[in-house]
């Protein structure tokens, strides 16, 4: 009897150690076993982030991509998959590069940190770093490009073959810059300073042919690529100090002549020059490429500027930014990017047939300061309140505006019934019905992302 009297005892003190033991567990802290804690690893599977785990992650490598997602956003379905694919062939290089996501939609402090206001934004973190991702999105392309930012700061191209080889590797998403008879050392601060911009390579044996397939006649020589834009080439023959051969770096990091497009005008925040914009009816006729082709020589001969063009069939809401619609185009101004731009008097347009001296003559009157500065139209409020509210909170504000006059109108209406006659009552009925089927045309859920 006693025996099983102290088995019992025991029993009830194991207990009572187990619940204490439980109940101290409970009373910790919840970060204590945060995902934060938990090891991350380069598996082939893209990483589902969240405010716990996040700086976890970043610090966990030196290359990953996020993608901020909402779950109802079309293209961020549409992106999963091609992540998915891209991701194990990711983790297969010597230098692997994660992929990973985050609900934005869900976790709005990383939003809001990251400066997330569309939908996916993706971002590279480099050592910690944050870049904006404007590549590809097919899965066979994400690889290709990602393999750029882990790639030799100065890749070494010892015959006419790798050459070549290393030119089509590249693909056609950046700049390439080849020098020929050059030493490593005197690119390789800039190859660092750019890589995430741009392709280096230094070549010590080549030929003759290959002198002729890159356009320059001797050496020492930087050549610039730009392979999508027909494979645009710029010839830089020194002098090879600092000062000079970064200044042909920078400049010719764009083509000679940008398009401007959505994604083209993010390459131009990093620009510090002015911008000789040019104005036409439709990109893509005749007359225009016949005048492309006119200023990419005066793009040559004032590389101080970044000469542009963009069409008003294209892009009218851009267009119509600058200035009277009723101006005859094509036309050019000087545009600082942002919210100003200046009218050079008496080129107000590019008249006549002679192209070359109308643009000859409006960088004339820039230089010597025969201009009118301008404020740039809708653009530059729009931007203005998105950067400081976002673009989800502009949304709301203009839903509840819009529900704000719906209410007006249909008090409106009430008041307007109880004074009319009954005919004029259903008259207003029926159109009260003609409007309402007019507005479910338009629901909120057609704009996704």
């Amino acid at each position: 009897m006693m025996i099983v009297k102290l088995s019992t005892v025991k029993m009830q003190r194991s207990w009572q150690v187990l619940v204490l033991v439980l109940v101290s567990l409970l009373s910790l802290p919840s970060s204590s076993f945060s995902t934060a804690d938990l090891p991350l690893s380069a598996d082939g599977k893209v990483l589902e982030l969240d405010e716990s785990n996040f700086d976890h992650a970043i610090s966990s490598f030196d290359y990953i991509l996020v993608d901020f997602y909402a779950p109802w956003c079309g293209h961020c379905k549409r992106l999963s998959p091609e992540l998915d694919a891209a991701a194990p062939q990711l983790a297969k290089l010597k230098e692997p590069v994660v992929l990973a996501k985050v609900n934005a939609d869900k976790f709005t402090g990383l939003a809001k940190k990251y400066d997330v206001d569309a939908y996916p934004t993706i971002k590279i973190f480099m050592h910690g770093i944050p870049v904006d991702y404007y590549g590809p999105r097919k899965a066979e392309l994400i690889v290709r490009y990602l393999k750029k930012f882990v790639a030799p700061d100065v890749s070494i191209l010892e015959s006419d073959s790798s050459i070549n080889e290393f030119v089509e590797a590249a693909g056609p998403y950046f700049p390439i810059y080849l020098g020929f008879g050059l030493d490593e050392s005197v690119i390789s601060k800039f190859a660092i300073n750019y890589k995430k911009k741009a392709w280096f390579s230094v070549a010590k044996g080549f030929s003759e042919d290959i002198m002729v397939s890159y356009d320059f006649d001797k050496v020492p020589a930087l050549v610039s690529i730009h392979p999508s834009y027909n494979n645009e080439r710029s010839i830089f023959y020194g002098p090879f100090e600092e000062q000079f051969l970064e200044e042909f770096i920078k400049q010719s990091m764009l083509p000679l002549v940008l398009p401007i497009n959505y994604d083209t005008l993010k390459l131009l925040k990093d620009d510090e020059r002015k911008i000789a914009l040019t104005i036409v009816e439709d990109e893509d006729d005749d007359q225009t490429k016949n005048l492309i082709t006119l200023l990419k020589a005066a793009a040559s001969a004032n590389r101080e500027l970044v000469f542009a063009y963009v069409g008003s069939k294209q892009w009218g809401e851009f267009t119509d930014s600058f200035g009277d619609k009723k101006t005859t185009l094509p036309k050019m101004v000087i545009w600082d990017g942002k919210d100003d731009y200046l009218m050079v008097t008496g080129s107000e347009s590019i008249t006549g047939n002679d192209y070359a001296s109308e643009i000859s003559k409006f960088i004339e009157g820039y230089r010597e300061g025969r201009t009118e500065e301008r404020r740039v139209a809708g653009p530059a409020i729009i931007s203005f309140i998105s950067s400081l509210m976002g673009i989800r909170s502009v949304y709301i504000i203009v839903i509840i505006v819009a529900g704000i006059m719906l209410y007006r109108t249909k008090d409106d209406d009430n008041e307007y019934r109880r004074v009319d006659t009954p005919a004029r009552d259903q008259a207003d009925q029926s159109s009260s019905s003609n409007s309402h089927v007019e507005r479910t045309e338009y629901r909120a859920g057609d704009k996704e992302d």
